[in-house]
């Protein structure tokens, strides 16, 4: 794949991103039946959905959601993903779902966890218990997160999936343990294939740890070093790798951490971004010992190493923004250590 040396737009960020491997279509090619994509309206879904589709075009692509966010339909109508309107709480609304033979399990809540708790634990634990039952006879991939596991020392490597799934406190962090639980009982009950996808921080031009960062120091913001390591990995790759868990999935669902293969230290991320963007980066705080890492060898054994290396993914947005371009207005929080989003 040619990497470009930038964006000029946003669709030309999002058509980059939706491109599809040669090992993504030989992928779905040997996968049966149609795909359906459980909360396709956040930050990763639309992308991933146009991806499937292009990977795939004889296949029926749908995408679900309750479309809060204007626009989202209609980008999906246009690349040829059907959206169904359902509220993943309602269990008869999820029952009268397709029931397509792959399943791309991406609904949960994250910011805004601490302000209503309850709902926070129903979207990550009890709507994966009722997906489970209710697509007990596809395939399901569903999205984890690195925070499963407990902070490691940063000079580790990272966790990796030996690691038993323990976090830190946080009804959020906590809630996501929930999640992978529930697929695990039902996979196991039922047979259901699967994979339980630890990502941890994707990254495009319009969100992302390295759009934070870069945001800061562009913008003369202190940048707290507490959480002084992250691991991230690019968009695109990370959709590739969950659409290719359709065929390599295990019974019962078994996890694979994706990301990077590097930890990176923070301050040297801002030092990068002051080098391409003229700033001196403004830095407080100490960088602790331990943080939320993963260790990504099994993903690079089953899929190999992300196609967008981390240097490209820095001069991306520090060129990004430099130019001031659309971003999402949705921060990771990447540097929060307390569990409380």
């Amino acid at each position: 794949m040619t990497l470009p040396t930038r964006f000029e737009t946003v669709e030309a960020v999002e058509d980059f991103m939706t491109q599809p491997s040669d090992a993504l279509v030989a992928d779905l090619a040997r996968t049966p039946g149609d795909i359906i994509v459980l909360g396709v309206g956040g930050k990763m879904g639309p992308t991933l959905a146009r991806m499937a589709k292009r990977a795939a075009p004889s296949k029926k692509v749908m995408g679900v959601a309750r479309f809060s966010e204007p626009g989202v339909r209609e980008a999906l109508v246009e690349a040829g993903v059907e959206p169904i309107s359902a509220d993943l709480l309602d269990r008869a609304q999820l029952e009268k779902l397709p029931k397509a033979a792959n399943v791309i399990f991406m609904a949960g809540r994250k910011f805004g966890a601490a302000g209503d708790v309850p709902l926070t634990w129903a979207m990550n634990v009890q709507v994966p218990a009722m997906v489970a039952e209710v697509f007990k006879d596809s395939t399901i991939v569903a999205f984890s997160t690195g925070c499963v596991y407990p902070f490691v020392p940063v000079d580790s490597g990272g966790a990796n999936e030996d690691v038993p799934p323990i976090p830190p406190p946080g009804d959020y962090a906590t809630s996501c343990v929930g999640r992978e639980r529930m697929f695990e009982f039902f996979s196991n009950k039922h047979g259901t294939p699967g994979r339980l996808f630890r990502l941890n921080y994707a990254i495009d031009m319009r969100y992302g740890v390295l759009h934070d960062i870069g945001r800061k120091v562009r913008d003369d913001e202190p940048i707290d070093l507490s959480m002084g390591h992250v691991n991230v990995i690019w968009q695109g790759d990370a959709n590739t790798i969950a659409l290719r868990c359709l065929a390599h999935a295990a019974t019962p669902t078994t996890p694979i951490n994706v990301t990077g293969p590097e930890t990176i230290e923070v301050r040297w991320l801002a030092g990068e971004f002051g080098k391409l963007l003229g700033r001196q980066p403004k830095l407080t705080g100490t960088p602790a010992a331990t943080g939320w890492l993963n260790d990504s060898r099994r993903m690079v054994k089953e899929f190999g190493r992300p196609s967008v290396p981390l240097a490209r993914m820095i001069e991306w947005t520090a060129d990004w923004l430099a130019r001031d371009m659309a971003t999402l207005n949705k921060p990771t929080h990447y540097e929060v250590r307390d569990g409380t989003y």
